[in-house]
């Protein structure tokens, strides 16, 4: 199928432009955040930008959308690290996500789960499987996920994966971005990419129409080849436009590095890593990256900002530092071309 293959060439594009970022958690620490945003407005949990990575401040910031967008990045880091670690994507794995994205320790619902209803007429069009058959469907769906399923090509697994998952629909709450983290972290273990980098929400976000049309196609007619074009097509699209966000995060990295080197004694790999990590940085981000003491990382920052490199700002009783042109970048993001 040539759209398969030319999604395997856009992905491999992406692993292999991802690896010249030389530090990861640049790219973990913005891309996931896009992630999780766009993931997150699915369900519609609205946030901005700005309130996003102000609640990531971690400065006392009430803000409950920001917060539910926020634990999607935590809990896609804690799926991140576990399939890192042991090379399986398990059950167990899967309710640490949830668990984190909701905060609590709920599990599997142990009740009816939600009951799809056409919006006209008011007919069941679907209802999930009943509490006591979870169990066994996710013990099937973990072996689908890390079993040896040799001629079955990744990303279709990931296709039928996603479909699984969305339709046992295990939990009381959190579910679909569960699912779309599962998504991500199967590439990760399938080797496809090194690090959680391909997202999925902002196509699934621009064709939502069609994302819930097909799931639906699947469950009442059997056929799945529209939906699973339909994966194969957002694998493609989305590594292709992540590709251009991570050359223009690249370029600028290059730039802010040569400007900053060419210009200040205090220069350091870890001061540059520090402010594209963190968008919105702070005195005590620096401190902890650099080991500095209060008052250097204070001068450093003050410093950068005085230059127009930084931009100073005032929340609560403590500042922040905004990086100007990554904030700039990574705000205005252009739409996804399907």
């Amino acid at each position: 199928m040539k759209e398969l293959l030319k999604a395997h060439r856009h992905l491999a594009e992406l692993k292999g432009i991802a690896k010249t970022i030389p530090n990861q958690g640049i790219l973990l620490s913005t891309l996931s955040l896009q992630e999780a945003k766009d993931s997150s407005e699915i369900e519609n949990i609205i946030t901005t930008q700005d309130a996003l990575y102000k609640y990531r401040l971690q400065a006392g910031v009430q803000d409950l959308s920001a917060k539910e967008v926020s634990n999607y990045a935590d809990g896609l880091e804690v799926g991140f690290r576990a399939v890192h670690e042991s090379g399986l994507l398990t059950l167990n794995t899967i309710l640490k996500i949830q668990q984190t994205l909701e905060g609590n320790r709920a599990g599997f619902r142990k009740v009816p789960g939600t009951v799809l209803k056409n919006e006209q007429t008011g007919a069941v069009v679907y209802e999930p499987p009943s509490p006591e058959k979870i169990p066994d469907l996710m013990s099937s769906l973990e072996f689908l996920i890390n079993g040896n399923v040799n001629d079955l090509d990744p990303i279709l697994r990931m296709a039928v994966i996603h479909h699984q998952f969305e339709s046992i629909h295990p939990f009381y709450d959190g579910n679909g971005r569960t699912g779309r983290i599962i998504n991500i972290l199967f590439m990760v273990k399938e080797g496809l990419l090194d690090n959680p980098v391909l997202y999925l929400s902002r196509y699934i976000n621009h064709t939502k129409s069609d994302y819930y049309r097909l799931l639906q196609e699947v469950r009442d007619t059997g056929q799945w080849d529209e939906w699973v074009v339909y994966m194969i097509r957002g694998v493609a699209a989305t590594s292709r436009h992540t590709v251009v966000l991570i050359e223009q995060i690249r370029a600028l990295l290059q730039e802010q590095k040569h400007i900053i080197r060419s210009r200040y004694k205090f220069y350091s790999q870890d001061l540059i890593n520090n402010i594209f990590r963190h968008p919105y940085t702070k005195v005590q981000f620096l401190e902890q990256d650099l080991d500095v003491s209060r008052p250097t990382a204070t001068r450093y920052l003050d410093t950068l900002a005085n230059d127009g490199i930084l931009e100073k700002h005032r929340m609560g009783r403590e500042n922040y530092y905004l990086n100007k042109s990554l904030v700039s970048l990574l705000f205005n993001i252009p739409e996804i071309e399907v």
